[in-house]
C-alpha cells in the first residue's frame, strides 16, 4: 500500500496535483502528498496506531459503505490510482458531494444507496479486493457481512469500523467489540487485526477481516 509515513503523520500521493479535498496540506517528497487527517478519517487513525496488514494495490478494486463527503474514500482513490472506489451514502444531500468530488476523480463511483440492502446495488458493483464499512448503526456488523458474503473476492479483505455507542449506549465498548467479533466468527470471518482508534476516536475498534470459509 503506497502511504507515505513521516513525523507521526501519513499521506497519500495526490491523484488530482494542486487540489485540496478537505482543506488538507499539500506536502512536496519527490511528488505531491495529501496529508492524511486522523481525525477526519478513522483509517487515518488505524494507520497511524499500528494497522500494517492491509493490502490496497494500485488496480485495487474497493467496495465503500458510509462514504459521507469522501474524505477517506479520496485518500483510498490516491491509493488504489488505476482501480476503482465504488462509494455508498445513504443521504441524498452527502451523496451529491460525493459526486461532486467524483468528477475531480474519475476512479470514484458515487452510488446512493441503503447498504443494509445491498441488492439494490448489486448490479453496479463487481467484485471487490477490499470492503470498507464505516456505517454508524446498531446492525451494522450484519450489514457488512451480508455486503461482503455478496461482493468480495475469495481473497478479499475487510475493514469494519466500530463505533461502540451506536450500538449500545449502556454496555461497555469493551463488551461490545467482543460481541461483535463473535457474530463475525461465528459466521465464518477471521479478524486479522484489531486496532483501537484513540486518542483520534472514542470508542471506536477497526477490525481487518478476512473470509475464511
Amino acid at each position: 500500500m503506497d502511504v507515505f509515513l513521516k513525523d507521526d503523520q501519513v499521506a497519500t500521493r495526490n491523484l488530482t496535483p494542486g487540489i485540496s479535498v478537505y482543506g488538507e496540506e499539500l506536502i512536496e517528497e519527490e511528488a505531491e502528498y495529501r496529508i492524511w487527517n486522523p481525525r477526519r478519517s478513522k483509517l487515518a487513525a488505524a494507520i497511524l496506531n499500528g494497522l500494517n496488514n492491509l493490502r490496497i494495490e494500485n488496480d485495487s478494486k474497493v467496495l465503500y459503505l458510509g462514504a459521507s463527503t469522501g474524505t477517506t474514500v479520496s485518500h483510498i482513490s490516491d491509493i488504489a490510482y488505476e482501480g476503482k472506489v465504488y462509494a455508498v451514502e445513504f443521504s441524498p444531500v452527502t451523496a451529491k458531494k460525493l459526486t461532486r468530488l467524483s468528477r475531480q476523480r474519475p476512479n470514484i463511483y458515487p452510488i446512493l444507496g441503503d447498504a443494509t440492502k445491498p441488492k439494490e446495488y448489486m448490479n453496479l458493483v463487481e467484485k471487490v479486493d477490499l470492503l470498507y464499512c464505516d456505517v454508524a448503526q446498531p446492525t451494522q456488523t450484519n450489514l457488512f457481512m451480508r455486503n461482503m458474503n455478496m461482493f468480495a473476492k475469495d481473497d478479499a479483505l475487510g475493514i469494519l469500523m466500530i463505533k461502540a455507542r451506536s450500538i449500545d449506549v449502556v454496555q461497555k465498548p469493551k463488551k461490545i467489540f467482543k460481541q461483535e467479533e463473535k457474530k463475525l466468527k461465528e459466521k465464518g470471518f477471521k479478524i486479522i487485526e484489531k486496532v483501537k482508534l484513540e486518542p483520534y476516536e472514542k470508542d471506536h475498534i477497526s477490525f481487518l477481516i478476512e473470509k475464511n470459509f
